[in-house]
């Protein structure tokens, strides 16, 4: 057997973004034996599924009627067949008197850089790797608008200090929060996370 070769750069940054899913539920207290028997049951379906990670709940306190309950997808394919699948509907339905949905997250790449982590969910890259890979996609972004608009409104800067900026900041804000930073974080990912896993083996 010939030893394996190792993954480069290029292969790495292809591999499929893992999706974490978290959830915050309200629970009567007087059907927590119930609800803890329904979470587990869901727990043993969702690990039969290609690309399950992992998963785990807890409680705010033992008076509180939020539950955290946090789940890992490989990818964003393998979790859409888990959602979609009929055993989580059927899960769900047994659950429906049971629980109620306060609020549900979804998080891959930048998303959740800035937020405390949840039990079981992954550490932030630490904040200089967030700076660089920010940096990186707004710096050629923003050369490339100021280049073309400068091209066809020269001085424009000049002009309307306060209103280029504006315009600026309206238009690639949105590209860099839906466009390039999830691109840029998933060609990044082996090197923002590197500390992470390190730490962990």
């Amino acid at each position: 057997m010939t030893p394996q070769e190792p993954l480069s750069d290029a292969s790495r940054a292809q591999r499929p973004v893992p999706v974490t899913v978290s959830i915050t539920r309200r629970v009567d207290p007087a059907h927590i034996d119930a609800v803890t028997h329904w979470v587990q049951a869901g727990v043993n379906l969702a690990s039969s599924y290609d690309g399950f990670l992992g998963s785990g709940w807890v409680r705010a306190s033992s008076d509180s009627d939020e539950w955290h309950m946090l789940y890992r997808f490989a990818d964003a394919r393998t979790l859409e067949t888990w959602e979609a699948s009929e055993d989580r509907a059927d899960w769900l339905f047994e659950g429906r008197e049971l629980v109620e949905v306060a609020r549900v997250e979804k998080r891959t790449g930048i998303e959740g850089w800035f937020d405390q982590p949840q039990p079981g969910e992954p550490a932030a890259p630490p904040r200089w790797k967030q700076a660089v890979a920010i940096w990186l996609g707004f710096f050629p972004l923003n050369l490339l608008f100021t280049s073309l608009v400068n091209g066809f409104v020269p001085g424009w800067h000049q002009l309307w200090p306060l209103a280029t900026v504006l315009v600026t900041t309206l238009i690639l804000t949105p590209i860099m929060t839906y466009v390039l930073l999830p691109f840029v974080t998933r060609m990044l990912h082996p090197w923002l996370q590197g500390s992470q896993r390190a730490s962990t083996t």
